[in-house]
């Protein structure tokens, strides 16, 4: 007989019995807190990896697409083993894995990350995924096996699956908010992924009892299987103890670290995310270590000869090395600081000599929200020194932002913006011809290596409304650092050529800066 014609038909394998459905309550727990976790291991991720690749928005998109991917994989493999097996004896394992390897997930990383350190996109991804993918996969699978336990009644299946899923979103959502506003702000990274393995693993022990008891079944070698898996995720935890740390302190945007310089007793190096930041003389503050600050303190020396006073400021505050040269060197100056990182201000007052006072006021808060408050025409230097990781936040580079610093700046008043890039030189080319729309002169400031793009560099562009004192300035340039080079006028339209100027509706920093 021909089978493709026969009547006989071959039925289909049932799935398991699942017995009663899980109590709605707790149904709804398991599903809310697993997808929260989730959120809370993405948020902490960047945390957790950006001392060794940055905080760009290459490293965020990694998280945000492994965090996706582990979901994804995490839902399919969850609903598949859920049709092949009882869900209830699926739960509990998951979560307590998923608690032992968000607690081996730190060690993991912080030791990897001293091999992976950089910025090259293969390092950021396996990073990323050695912070995210293995916790966020066994999180993910918890929901479809909740659902399958749920559905005792297929007449009900839609109000389960939208009930069940819109508890998850809901549980993302909390715990995003309660993440970004509540723990990163009050709490390491260290201390929130330990306390997330911690609860994930308590909970996946307590529900395997009660499942078990729940089922009438003995508790006693499930309880052995899982009180072992716990001892396992303590030494994962522990392993925290021994992996290198390169933080001093977590604050709410980085992982800060105050080094002593071994050559000048009293110099100290800000490192943020493991990246040099700034470099202070805690005996000396007009001395000036980077070549960048000496371009800045050459630009105000020329703008505003010693003892005169100055109405300064800066955007971004770091370790506050321009602002205290201004006030050694002009005594009087006024100097306000927008920075963004409230604990970096912290860090400063107790590491690095920073002291509030008349001369001095730093303004926690967003530079493009805070300079939008300024009175027009009330500075007469303005300083913009601000960066996330190596890069200058792309809202504080557009056009609309040049046109608020010339808004404050009085007539005759002068900007100097810090910028690092590397070759091609895309985002300096930019960046000089964003600046340039706004104001009527503009010069730049680098290496003439840095100038022909055959290496990276901190370039400064200064600018003002007022014909620059250029010779003045390469005067003063020759006795701090007789090697950099000046481009104004033609040089400097020839160097920025066609360049696109950056608006808030485009500004495309972190693609501009990629190397490839």
């Amino acid at each position: 007989m021909n089978p493709a014609s026969s009547d006989v038909t071959v039925p289909a394998r049932p799935a398991p019995a699942t017995g009663r459905a899980l109590p709605t309550g707790l149904a709804a727990f398991l599903v809310f807190f697993s997808s929260g976790a989730v959120l809370v291991l993405e948020t902490a991720a960047l945390r957790l990896v950006g001392p060794y690749v940055g905080v760009t928005l290459q490293v965020t998109s990694s998280v945000i697409g492994i965090a996706l991917a582990a979901i994804a994989y995490g839902a399919w493999a969850g609903g598949w083993l859920a049709d092949r097996r009882d869900p209830r004896t699926l739960l509990a394992p998951a979560l307590v894995l998923a608690g032992i390897a968000t607690a081996v997930t730190l060690p993991a990383v912080r030791y990897a990350g001293e091999v992976l350190r950089g910025g090259a996109a293969t390092a950021i991804l396996l990073l990323v995924a050695l912070a995210v993918f293995v916790p966020a996969m066994l999180l993910s699978a918890v929901t479809p096996m909740v659902v399958k336990l749920q559905l005792a009644d297929l007449r009900r299946t839609g109000q389960v699956v939208g009930r069940l899923s819109s508890i998850g979103t809901l549980g993302a959502v909390t715990a995003t908010l309660v993440t970004g506003f509540v723990l990163v702000a009050a709490l390491p990274s260290t201390v929130i992924l330990l306390g997330l393995a911690v609860s994930l693993g308590v909970t996946g022990l307590a529900l395997g009892v009660w499942l078990r008891r729940a089922a009438g079944a003995p508790v006693t070698g499930p309880a052995r299987v899982s009180a072992s898996l716990a001892v396992l995720g303590l030494i994962g935890a522990g392993l925290t103890t021994v992996a290198p740390n390169p933080c001093d302190i977590e604050t709410a945007y980085h992982c800060a670290r105050v080094e002593a310089d071994p050559g000048r007793e009293t110099g100290r190096t800000l490192l943020l995310n493991s990246a040099e930041h700034s470099y202070v003389d805690l005996a000396d503050p007009t001395y000036l270590e980077y070549a960048y600050t000496k371009w800045i303190g050459a630009v105000a020396d020329v703008a505003a000869p010693a003892g005169r006073r100055l109405d300064a400021l800066h955007l971004g505050g770091g370790g506050f090395t321009v602002p205290r040269y201004l006030t050694a060197t002009r005594p009087g100056t006024d100097n306000v600081v927008f920075e963004i990182d409230g604990g970096l201000v912290e860090l400063g007052e107790e590491k690095l000599g920073v002291r509030q006072g008349p001369d001095l006021r730093a303004v926690v808060g967003d530079a493009r929200m805070l300079v939008a408050d300024e009175p027009a025409g009330s500075r007469d230097m303005v300083v913009g020194d601000a960066f996330g990781h190596l890069v200058v936040p792309w809202h504080l580079a557009t056009r609309e932002m040049a046109a608020e610093i010339r808004r404050v700046t009085r007539p005759g008043g002068v900007y100097v913006q810090n910028v690092i890039d590397y070759p091609p030189l895309r985002f300096i080319r930019s960046e000089v011809a964003t600046v340039a729309a706004e104001f009527g002169h503009v010069a730049l400031i680098a290496p003439p290596a840095a100038l022909a793009g055959t290496e990276g560099s901190n370039f400064l562009i200064v600018a003002s409304d007022a014909p620059l004192p250029l010779e003045a300035v390469r005067a003063r340039l020759g006795r701090v650092d007789p090697s950099v080079t000046v481009l104004d006028e033609e040089a400097l339209a020839d160097f920025v050529g066609d360049a696109l100027v950056l608006t808030d509706d485009y500004a495309p920093v972190d693609q501009l800066l990629a190397t490839a």
